[in-house]
C-alpha cells in the first residue's frame, strides 16, 4: 500500500513539475514602454554615414512632446540629416529571463509601435520624400544590435541585418511603413510642418539566446535627403512562444 502510494505521489509530483514546466515555456510575455516614463532601458544609435560627414545633427534623448500633439508628457525625440542618402537612426532594449523571457525559446514578436512625425503626405524632396521615403522598420535579435566603423568602406554599419536598403528587409528587422503623417503637404506650413501621432503594429519572430535573451530594434531607414526628426511615444511588444 505505501509502495503503491509513494507511485501515485511521485507521478502527481511528475506532473506537477511537467504543467510547470509547460506553462512558463507556453506563456506569452507583455510589455509595454510608454516614454512619458522615460528611456526605461532604451538607447538610441546611428548608422550608414561616413565619419566625416558634417552636420549630420545626430541628436536623441528624452524630450517634450510638441505641443500640438495636445498630450502632457515626454517622448524619445531622435533626428538626423541625412546626408549619406541612408542615414538609420534607431532605438534598442534588451530583454531577458528578468522580463519574463525563456531563454532559448523562439517567439512571434507582436509590436505596436506609436510615434508622431511631422513628414506630411506627398511632400517632394531631395533623394525622395520626407514622408513616403523614410522607412520605419522593427524586429529583434539574438545579439546586441551594435553600430562600427568599416575599415575599408570608412561608413558606420550595423552588426545585424536589419536590411540593405531603405524599404528592404532584413533578418532582425522587416518594413513596418512610412513615416507619412496623413496631412498632405499642400494644406501645411512646410516651413513649420505640425506633428501627428500615428500607431504602426507589425510582427518579427525570433528565438531568445540562451546566454543573453533577446534584443528588441525599431527604427528608420531614410531615402530622403533632409533632416527626419520623430517622437517615438509608446512601444508596446507581446511575445508568443512559438514551437
Amino acid at each position: 500500500m505505501r509502495k503503491r502510494l509513494l507511485i501515485v505521489l511521485g507521478v502527481v509530483a511528475v506532473g506537477l513539475i511537467t504543467y510547470a514546466v509547460l506553462a512558463v515555456i507556453s506563456s506569452s510575455v507583455r510589455l509595454e514602454f510608454d516614454f512619458r516614463d522615460g528611456a526605461q532601458g532604451w538607447q538610441a544609435g546611428f548608422a550608414e554615414y561616413a565619419p566625416e560627414m558634417e552636420d549630420m545633427q545626430l541628436e536623441a534623448g528624452i524630450r517634450p512632446l510638441p505641443s500640438e500633439l495636445g498630450i502632457n508628457g515626454t517622448g524619445y525625440y531622435i533626428q538626423g540629416m541625412n546626408h549619406s542618402d541612408d542615414l538609420f537612426m534607431f532605438l534598442k532594449r534588451r530583454l531577458g529571463s528578468e522580463d519574463g523571457v525563456v531563454l532559448g525559446q523562439k517567439y512571434r514578436v507582436k509590436f505596436t509601435i506609436v510615434f508622431a512625425s511631422n513628414a506630411p503626405s506627398g511632400a517632394y524632396g531631395i533623394g525622395g520624400s520626407p514622408g513616403e521615403s523614410v522607412f520605419l522598420k522593427a524586429g529583434a535579435s539574438t545579439v546586441e544590435p551594435e553600430v562600427y566603423l568599416d575599415p575599408d568602406a570608412n561608413y558606420y554599419l550595423m552588426n545585424v541585418d536589419k536590411g540593405l536598403g531603405n524599404d528592404e528587409a532584413g533578418g532582425v528587422a522587416s518594413v513596418v511603413g512610412d513615416i507619412a503623417n496623413g496631412l498632405s503637404a499642400e494644406e501645411v506650413d512646410l516651413q513649420n510642418p505640425p506633428y501627428v501621432s500615428l500607431k504602426r503594429q507589425h510582427e518579427h519572430t525570433v528565438t531568445a539566446n540562451p546566454d543573453g535573451g533577446l534584443w528588441l530594434l525599431v527604427g528608420t531607414d531614410s531615402g530622403f535627403e533632409g533632416l527626419t526628426g520623430i517622437y517615438y511615444q509608446r512601444i508596446a511588444v507581446t511575445l508568443t512562444p512559438v514551437k
